[in-house]
């Protein structure tokens, strides 16, 4: 049977969670049910949600006294029929949490999707694997950094910093989300500054890097702005996804003229993801569901730093984007709070197949961004070596200088 199903973690005053999944089933889908004739129940049963699991779980007297009233803790999985939506995104999201999510204590955690309607999706475009042939990396992390303070600066500012990033080593530069087209380095502009740059380290380094450009502007105007970011040659894009739609994404991802990888930032998904009482889970938003509509990188706060996500929380959508499913893999991007200290603790719990992302942990290093990347980049091998990056650290003097300024998180075997 083709179908969604979603399962919801649900706090509920009444006390009766199968009545309460139930009555979502049926509000969600065909509205009623014991008082229809049966024949408009024999015409309607395919069009009907099923209620498949209800599990109580365990009483939380902390979210009681919060939520002021005493309530039952509950998992419920229900299955909509694909009759009942066009494929898409807003269709489908509209149906399972429209407007449940307006109805109490709801969080939506997760959603299956039954393989006809797997197809309606595109996937990532790149993936890992992908990405990893346009670099030419295959055996460790991929290293990033980010443009920082170029707010209020020309392109001349930007170039230099961009050149600094990439001669310490790392893989990808990507703008700050806050970057949008302005007078001072101009989205066409910083593709062509950015190409220029990358080339003159690879000719100089053999190094080759990617830049990831902030795709910004009217909703309406996006594709035409990304064919002509793909026409200057650039190599990546960035987007706020969450500022504009995960539809907005699917109709990047699967234009064949938009032919880079797309980078999604999770800006804004805060406000959808955060409390543990209502919204979406992290797991699904940042990984299963920017998956299936085309992204190419998943960014996400790590669990280590000033904005950090339950570990838990992160290893879940570090997993649905690697699952092996019908779509492409994206890459897992465990963000902020990033020191070459956390290198361990990032390859232990994320993998070989993630990106290792940092901002003021290149910037801020004693050395520069160069400085930075190449301790980052020590880090890497020593672990993947077996070596422990105090004693990597009496080879490398940038490494050294890290692990002095942020400490050294070493993770026993």
């Amino acid at each position: 049977m083709s179908e969604v199903i979603a399962t919801y973690l649900v706090h509920d005053a009444k006390g009766d969670l199968n009545k309460k999944a139930e009555g979502i089933a049926l509000g969600l889908t065909v509205g009623s049910w014991t008082d229809l004739p049966l024949l408009e129940q024999e015409q309607l049963k395919a069009h009907k949600g099923r209620v498949l699991e209800v599990v109580q779980l365990e009483n939380c007297e902390n979210t009681n006294h919060y939520l002021g009233k005493r309530v039952t803790i509950g998992k419920l999985k229900i299955a909509y029929p694909s009759l009942n939506y066009s494929h898409d995104l807003p269709a489908i999201l509209t149906t399972v949490f429209g407007k449940l999510s307006l109805d109490g204590e709801v969080k939506l955690i997760d959603l299956e999707f039954s393989d006809e309607v797997k197809k309606a999706f595109p996937g990532p475009k790149f993936g890992v694997s992908g990405i990893r042939d346009l670099l030419g990396v295959y055996d460790r992390p991929l290293l990033m950094s980010i443009f920082k303070g170029v707010i209020g600066r020309d392109l001349t500012y930007l170039k230099e910093q961009l050149k600094q990033q990439v001669l310490g080593g790392v893989d990808l530069v990507k703008d700050d989300e806050i970057l949008f087209d302005n007078p001072l380095t101009p989205f066409e502009d910083r593709i062509i500054a950015g190409k220029e740059v990358l080339r003159n380290v690879f000719e100089e380094t053999g190094h080759k890097a990617l830049y990831a450009v902030n795709l910004s502007g009217k909703t309406f105007e996006l594709k035409d702005k990304a064919m002509r970011a793909v026409e200057l040659g650039a190599n990546v894009l960035l987007f706020n996804v969450f500022a504009y739609g995960l539809d907005v994404l699917q109709s990047l991802a699967e234009d064949p003229d938009i032919s880079i990888p797309i980078m999604a930032h999770p800006a804004v998904s805060g406000a959808s993801t955060a409390s543990s009482l209502y919204g979406f889970s992290s797991s699904l938003l940042l990984g299963k569901l920017l998956r299936v509509a085309g992204a190419d990188f998943s960014l996400f706060p790590s669990p280590y730093g000033s904005v950090a996500l339950d570990r838990e929380e992160a290893l879940g959508i570090a997993a649905n984007c690697l699952h092996e499913e019908t779509y492409k893999q994206s890459f897992p991007v465990p963000s902020a709070g990033i020191h070459p200290g956390l290198v361990p603790l990032l390859i232990h719990d994320f993998g070989k197949d993630s990106v290792i992302n940092a901002g003021g942990g290149v910037h801020g290093h004693p050395n520069g961004a160069i400085g930075g990347g190449r301790a980052f980049r020590a880090a890497i091998d020593a672990v993947l070596s077996g070596v422990s990056l105090h004693e990597a650290a009496t080879e490398s003097a940038d490494l050294n200088f890290a692990i002095d300024l942020w400490g050294a998180k070493e993770v026993s075997k």
